[in-house]
């Protein structure tokens, strides 16, 4: 195991700090001070490192991550399902957020809850509020819950069920460090006794809690839809598999694997979401001249997350992409990007079908973030998708397995 070292902040970092709180105290909103020092990232770190959080406490976090990894998401913990549903991860249906409610008697919201009470009492002696220390809690909660932080818990599942977390929060600007703090045992409880420094390769190596915001929760992942027993074929894009007697059988594409090359993010911020959108022509096609305006777009879409662990691991999946698309499709449009959020844009690109020795494009537009990476973008023939086989082919830092049935 990796040595702990003990992390000092520098001078000019606590001066800095120092500052910003008493500008903020100096204030004439002591409560909109102090809601900003609670539940700003370092703050929610800080509040859970002081809680006197036990064993059970600490399960009932893995179990979430454990379950948000089930379900095809990060190893992540939402505030809002800390709040509501305690020990529910993200994914989980309202019979399973049931089911896990029962099972906590004394779940970590209640300590939170506590935390907060003896702030509301502070800040409520230093006349800063007219509103009741119990409605001033209240709110607070409110705020957490729709904060859209989380615990992200990085190689949770090397987790020995004894070791005690240390807890920390992301810094942002693509840092791959920081300052934790440890939870150790002191005066009959645990709470935070002292701050360390923690890289990757320590949280790799140890339990740690990271507090970040939620990137992935509003999108479905393939693995979801596996765990519902329903067909991607049906349930993901509501695919044609099923032509009509008179009509010539369609192709499929599928997606075999497929392997990241580079993480694309810090390991603060968590997991890689890539997204894989495919457009094709969707066509009217008749007997006599063919009228390019029967020509429509369709752009299909999926999420893959990569765990950081799975970094170079050929990942399978069963995934169709195209269905029941004709002999006519010669080209298609492909866009991967990695998912960062940002401002909405597109990207414009175009399908082609091949009929009667003419080729017809269909142009269409491609939703993405401003602060997505682009991983890969461009057209894709059908043929080489076809002479590709089941080998893997190489899309920017990803590689991927196409077939075509």
């Amino acid at each position: 195991m990796k040595q702990v070292k003990l992390f000092l902040l520098p001078a000019v970092c606590a001066l800095a700090m120092f500052s910003c709180d008493k500008a903020e105290k100096d204030g004439n909103d002591p409560v909109a001070a102090t809601t900003y020092e609670l539940l700003s990232k370092p703050g929610v770190a800080r509040m859970l490192a002081s809680l006197p959080i036990e064993s059970d406490h600490i399960a009932e976090v893995w179990n979430a991550v454990n379950s948000s990894n089930t379900n095809g998401y990060d190893e992540e913990y939402m505030m809002c399902d800390l709040l509501s549903s305690p020990g529910a991860g993200v994914g989980d249906s309202p019979q399973a957020r049931a089911a896990t409610r029962a099972q906590y008697s004394k779940p970590l919201r209640d300590l939170i809850a506590s935390y907060l009470s003896e702030q509301a009492v502070a800040v409520s002696r230093e006349g800063g509020t007219k509103a009741s220390e119990a409605a001033l809690v209240q709110q607070w909660l409110a705020d957490l819950s729709s904060s859209g932080l989380q615990i992200y818990w990085p190689y949770s599942s090397d987790w020995d069920g004894e070791t005690k977390p240390l807890v920390t929060f992301d810094p942002g600007y693509g840092a791959s460090d920081n300052y934790a703090w440890e939870i150790a045992w002191e005066d009959g409880a645990y709470k935070a006794v002292r701050q360390v420094y923690v890289d990757e390769a320590i949280a790799a190596s140890r339990p740690v809690w990271v507090i970040n915001s939620n990137d992935d929760s509003a999108f479905t992942p393939l693995e979801m839809f596996a765990r519902a027993g329903v067909s991607p074929k049906k349930g993901l894009f509501n695919f044609d598999d099923d032509p009509d007697e008179d009509e010539s059988p369609g192709h499929n594409l599928f997606i075999k694997d497929f392997t990241m090359l580079r993480n694309y993010d810090s390991w603060f911020a968590g997991a890689s979401e890539f997204f894989i959108q495919a457009g094709s022509v969707i066509a009217d096609y008749g007997e006599s001249e063919v009228n390019p305006g029967s020509f429509n777009p369709d752009i299909t879409q999926l999420m893959i997350v990569v765990k950081r662990r799975q970094l170079g691991m050929k990942i399978p999946y069963e995934a169709m992409l195209l269905s029941n698309f004709p002999e006519e499709l010669s080209e298609i449009a492909l866009l991967i990007t990695e998912s960062d959020g940002g401002t909405r844009t597109t990207w414009k690109a175009s399908a082609k079908v091949m009929i009667k020795s003419k080729s017809y494009g269909v142009d269409m537009e491609f939703p993405l973030y401003s602060n997505d990476d682009m991983v890969w973008r461009g057209p894709l023939s059908m043929d080489y998708l076809r002479k590709l086989g089941s080998d893997e082919g190489r899309f920017g830092d990803v590689r991927i397995t196409f077939k075509v049935e």
